[in-house]
């Protein structure tokens, strides 16, 4: 699969606005911010984001291409394909990303809540990461 070719939605630019929250290349295509927050995220194969905390309002995640993967912490990681929906309640640590070897798109829907804040933690576990297939 080309990059070029992963979503319906433009790539976007290189998201260097949260590099140091991510292991690899991410883009981010912002495709709206008013009202409900949405974005576009594409990942370059082993591209995860770290283990975060959406205070308040949490995250819904529309995947749209690719193969990756989401994980609750303390729960084994979830497999990820185009069409799969995934509600992350608020106050839940969790990371998303590409599997090591595929291109991974996902819509990043912000639920809106007073008071909502993202908190940034420590990245994925490689050893754990390598593991999953």
């Amino acid at each position: 699969m080309e990059n070029k070719d992963i979503s319906v939605f433009p790539m976007g630019e290189k998201n260097e606005a949260f590099a140091k929250y991510f292991v690899g290349q991410s883009y981010l295509n912002m495709l709206t911010t008013k009202r409900v927050p949405i974005g576009n995220v594409t990942f370059e194969p082993g591209c995860r984001n770290n283990w975060h905390i959406h205070h308040k309002g949490g995250q819904i995640l529309l995947v749209t291409a690719g193969r990756g993967y989401y994980q609750e912490w303390g729960k084994p990681a979830l497999e990820l394909h185009p069409g799969d929906v995934v509600n992350i309640p608020p106050e839940v640590k969790h990371w998303h990303g590409a599997a090591p070897d595929s291109w991974f798109a996902h819509l990043a829907v912000e639920v809106p809540a007073e008071g909502a804040s993202n908190e940034w933690l420590e990245p994925v576990d490689p050893e754990e990461y390598g593991q999953l297939k």
